[in-house]
Parts: C-alpha cells; sequence; structure tokens
C-alpha cells in the first residue's frame, strides 16, 4: 500500500470528476441571501456529517459511512482512493481596545464588509493507492489519519492600514479511518465487491451540557465526506444500468449513507463517486452555469437575480459571512447580460412529436411548415375516461383501483426512484397524452398523505412497464 501523490492519468481522470465532487462537498454550504444572520444559515451542514461516536450514539447521527460496488479489475490493477470532506474551523471577531488588548464581539463593521462569528469549511483530503490484491487478502487495507487542534489569528486592519481588530480561528482536533476490502463473487465472470468504509474515530465526549449541542460536535466531525475510487484497469458496474448476470450480486451490495455512481467521462466506468447527495451515473455541471452558489436548491437564474438586488447593507453583511459568500456576491455584481440570458433555459434534446408538420403545410414566421391538420385534436379526448380506462400488463388489465408493485428506474430517469423500488401503490387512474403514451397515475400505500393527494389530485406517474400487477387484486 502506498499513500501518495496520484500519478498524472489518475489525476487527470478524477479533476473531471471532482467538478461534481466539488459541488457535494460544498452543498448547502451557505445559502441565500448568504448572511451569517440569515436562519437558514444558522443551522450548518445537512449532508455527509459523520460526528464523533459518542456524540452520534446519544444524537442519532452517523459516525460512519459504508459503500459497495462491484468492480471487474483487470490484471495487477490498482485502486486510487480519495477522500474529500471539510473540516469546521470556528471564527471569533475580536475589536482592538485603546490599550493594545482585544475584546470579543458580535459584529466588527468595516467600510466594505461586517465580520460576524462563522464556521468556516476547510477542505480536506486523504489519499492513498493501494493494489487490488491487497484488498482481497486478509482484512484488507486501513488508512488511519488524523488533524490537530490548532489556532491561528489574522489582523483586521482599515483603509488606512490601522489594526482595527483580529479574527481567531481554531481548530479541533480530528481523527478517522478508511477501511477497503474486496471479495470476489460466484458469477459468470470475474467480479469483486468493493467494500470502502469512512469512520470518525474520535474518542471526544460530550461534557455536561453538551449532550444534544450539535455546535460543539461539529469542529470534531468530517463533514460533507465522499469518496472518488479509481482503477487503473478494469471498470465498475453500474449500480443502476446493471447488466443482467449481475442484478443480483448489485442487490447483495450494503450501501449505508452514501451511494456509488459512475463518475468521469461519459461513456467511461473506471472512476466511482460515492456521494451522501443521490445522484445519476456520470452527473455533470451545466455548462451556462456561472460558477459555484452554493445554494443548490435554487435555479441558478433567479439566485442570481435576488442576490444581485440584496441592499447594500446586505451585500456588506454577506461578504464579511465568508469568502465563499462574499464571491458569489461579487459574481452576481458582475455578471454580464449574456451569461445572465444563458440561465434562462437551454434545449438538451429535441425528439419528434406525433404529427407534427408536413412538408407541405404553410411555413410559419420562422419558417417552419404548418402541419395539414391540427397536431392535436381536443375533441379526441372524448373517447378517454382515466377512471373507467384499463391497460394491459402482464396478461391482465389495469386500470382504478389496481394494486401494483413498483419498479421504476428501468429508463433512470429519477433518482429518488430508488427509494419506491418494491413498494406497492393502488392505481388512481390511466391516461394517455398526446402522443399516445400510456401512464398510469398512482398513490404508495402506507403513504400518510395519500388521501390528501388523492382529494387534490397529485399523483405518482409510472408507465405500464414499471410496475406489475399484485397477484391478491381482484
Amino acid at each position: 500500500m502506498s499513500v501518495t501523490a496520484f500519478a498524472p492519468e489518475t489525476e487527470a481522470r478524477f479533476a473531471l470528476a471532482r467538478q461534481v465532487a466539488d459541488a457535494v462537498l460544498f452543498e448547502g454550504y451557505v445559502l441565500y441571501p448568504y448572511r451569517a444572520s440569515s436562519a437558514k444559515n444558522r443551522l450548518r451542514w445537512q449532508f455527509g456529517v459523520l460526528v464523533p461516536p459518542a456524540w452520534g450514539a446519544e444524537c442519532e447521527e452517523h459516525d460512519f459511512q459504508h459503500t459497495e460496488c462491484l468492480m471487474e479489475p483487470r490484471a495487477d490493477a490498482t485502486l486510487a482512493v480519495e477522500l474529500r470532506f471539510l473540516r469546521a474551523r470556528r471564527r471569533t471577531v475580536q475589536r482592538a481596545c485603546a490599550d493594545g488588548d482585544f475584546e470579543t464581539v458580535g459584529e466588527l463593521r468595516l467600510g466594505d464588509r461586517v465580520l460576524v462569528p462563522w464556521d468556516e469549511g476547510t477542505e480536506e483530503r486523504v489519499e492513498a493507492v493501494v493494489t487490488v490484491d491487497e484488498l482481497v487478502d486478509g482484512d484488507g487495507v486501513t488508512i488511519a489519519f488524523g488533524r490537530p487542534a490548532g489556532e491561528e489569528s489574522e489582523p483586521v486592519l482599515d483603509k488606512s492600514g490601522r489594526t482595527v481588530g483580529r479574527v481567531i480561528r481554531r481548530y479541533e482536533e480530528i481523527s478517522g479511518a478508511l477501511r477497503l476490502s474486496a471479495r470476489e463473487l460466484d458469477g459468470p465472470y470475474r467480479v469483486l465487491r468493493l467494500t470502502a468504509v469512512v469512520e470518525n474515530t474520535s474518542t471526544w465526549t460530550p461534557a455536561d451540557g453538551q449532550a444534544g449541542d450539535r455546535d460543539a460536535a461539529l469542529p470534531r466531525s468530517l463533514v460533507a465526506s465522499h469518496l472518488l475510487m479509481g482503477l487503473s484497469a478494469g471498470s465498475f458496474l453500474s449500480m443502476t444500468d446493471t447488466p443482467e448476470w449481475a442484478k443480483g450480486l448489485i442487490a447483495s451490495c450494503r450501501n449505508l449513507h452514501t451511494w456509488p455512481v459512475l463518475a468521469g467521462e461519459t461513456g467511461r466506468a473506471d472512476v466511482m463517486l460515492s456521494s451522501p447527495i443521490i445522484l445519476e451515473d456520470h452527473p455533470a455541471l451545466a455548462p451556462e452555469s456561472p460558477g459555484a452558489l452554493y445554494d443548490a436548491t435554487e435555479i441558478d437564474e433567479i439566485l442570481a437575480l435576488r442576490t444581485a438586488a440584496l441592499t447594500d447593507e446586505e451585500k456588506r453583511e454577506a461578504r464579511g459571512t465568508d469568502e465563499r459568500a462574499a464571491a458569489v456576491i461579487d459574481l452576481a455584481d458582475s455578471m454580464p447580460p449574456e451569461v445572465l440570458e444563458r440561465l434562462h433555459g437551454a434545449v438538451r434534446g429535441l425528439r419528434e412529436v406525433t404529427g407534427s408538420a408536413s412538408a407541405e403545410g404553410f411555413p410559419d414566421e420562422y419558417g417552419i411548415p404548418r402541419p395539414d391538420t391540427p397536431w392535436w385534436d381536443p375533441a379526441s379526448e372524448s373517447g378517454y375516461d382515466p377512471a373507467h380506462d384499463r391497460v394491459v400488463v402482464d396478461g391482465r388489465p389495469v386500470g382504478a383501483g389496481t394494486r401494483v408493485r413498483l419498479d421504476p428506474g428501468l429508463r433512470h430517469t429519477d433518482a429518488q426512484d430508488l427509494f419506491l423500488r418494491g413498494r406497492t401503490a393502488t392505481v388512481e387512474a390511466v391516461l394517455h397524452d398526446v402522443d399516445g403514451a400510456v401512464h398510469l397515475a398512482v398513490t404508495v400505500e402506507d403513504d400518510p398523505g395519500a388521501d390528501l393527494r388523492r382529494e387534490q389530485g397529485r399523483f405518482l406517474y409510472f408507465q405500464p412497464d414499471e410496475v406489475t400487477p399484485l397477484e391478491d387484486d381482484a
């Protein structure tokens, strides 16, 4: 085993995957309106937080992540692993006193910003390269790591260069372990199940009064932790687009508090990203994105416009909150119109619509031929009745009231489908779209909000090949 810098070819493959991994690392780091005083920014970091074991046992947060996936390594292959996480750095603000001493304050107002106490996140990495043979032999490989406690002081100067205060940044000691192992499985081809476990091994114990204090645990936690794994020769198997022969093996993989997907260049399968956020294979950032906004629950266009519309005082506080928050403010203020226009929308693909315009039609103002007949005739809907229509699935008629088992994911259109796979549901309606496709509107059984969804007409939708009628349904 070696804990060393990656080879150039490995670094190049990981560089592309890190574009998405960075978004995972800083997901929700600071939310609009990017001020520390905002209620949204007082409860920090919700994804991939591995807390000290003594604290997590009482507060139901996790102290480990467990990843399992399948790989087909070639002879003499090596596995490069990069553990990435944020380390919380607690910042306090002090004002300079007349006697040369400093006093801790709630804010320090400067001309261009307002400095306030805040937990900054610094990126940490643990890198290792191991041979696949090492992972198969014995108990695998364990890589222990740690970072010592520390304190940094930075003077705060005004425009004239006079010291008006200082910022104190304190680190708490953290420790952890990365455990890697592999096991060869029975099957028609040589395939190994790779297991990667990340643990917070801190021995810190909450003091009296800190049992429920999350702020006390965060500086000793591994925040937004995730893994990049790359094979020098060979490939990983997709967890969702799995070949038929490997589906049973994939089903035996156990993933806790994390989810592995293929990453990096599309069409390749030699890099895996294990993320605390559910992603699809080969996730990518939109090319129109102007930069990191850290608030991934918002639409970039709306977020940029709202950020640019903040008052000068709000922008001063945001700039003093964090360097990353300041960068968002500067980005919104300097974004040229052509960049903002690209955020308004993009066409990723086109498909032909049934009954589209014929060449004989008279062209419209855009030069597109008009159809001789309308592509959709409202009168044609009279022959459909969602409440009584039936569709044949596996030789059985399915309609409103039929109980079915959900088997989504055939088209891999929604990462959230994995939560519904195998659940039972009741069909509420059979719907036909203008292209002639059939959709089943369903409510999931045991959903406490099913009656409310039914009253409001808010259903989940699946195509017939994504459900199986239940045998016990009359």
